[in-house]
């Protein structure tokens, strides 16, 4: 079942790229923005990291902590925060334990073939773990702006 607006996020959220457990708790007081995206390194997920990535400060400013979730492994989290100079954590969530609760994980079909992918997705949680808004039409390149100016 997807959580939606209104819903109280999971107490335990998953482990970013070095091993560190992330819980709801760690994010009390705070706004997160918690943004699910299929693989590092392609072009449209590398296009979504770095425009928040360069909105970071905005962010910031906006009282937002920014967390990516995807199925790839530590590792591969490691290497895309290095190279695209990502200043936020990303979860591996390589059981798709944390896609299936928010509900992002579903069927997709590509070239003819359905696969099971993650949905690009993003939920604004507010400073008590509740999910305030959700974007589903994410626009990669413009992400942040969608995140600040509310649309």
């Amino acid at each position: 079942m997807a959580l939606k607006v209104g819903d109280k996020i999971p107490e335990i959220l998953g482990y970013d790229q070095t091993g560190k457990e992330l819980k709801r708790e760690d994010f009390k007081g705070k706004k997160l923005v918690l943004y699910f995206y299929p693989k590092d390194n392609t072009p449209g997920c590398t296009a979504e990291a770095c425009s928040l990535r360069d909105a970071y400060s905005e962010l910031q400013k906006a009282g937002y902590e920014i967390i990516g979730v995807s199925k790839d492994n530590e590792k591969s989290h490691q290497k895309f925060i290095e190279k695209q100079s990502l200043p936020f954590s990303l979860i591996a969530d390589t059981e798709v334990r944390l896609n299936q609760e928010f509900g992002v994980w579903a069927e997709k079909k590509m070239a003819g073939r359905s696969y099971m992918g993650t949905l690009r997705t993003t939920f604004l949680i507010d400073e008590n773990g509740i999910i305030e808004r959700v974007i589903e039409k994410v626009n990669t390149k413009e992400h942040a702006a969608q995140i600040l100016n509310g649309k």
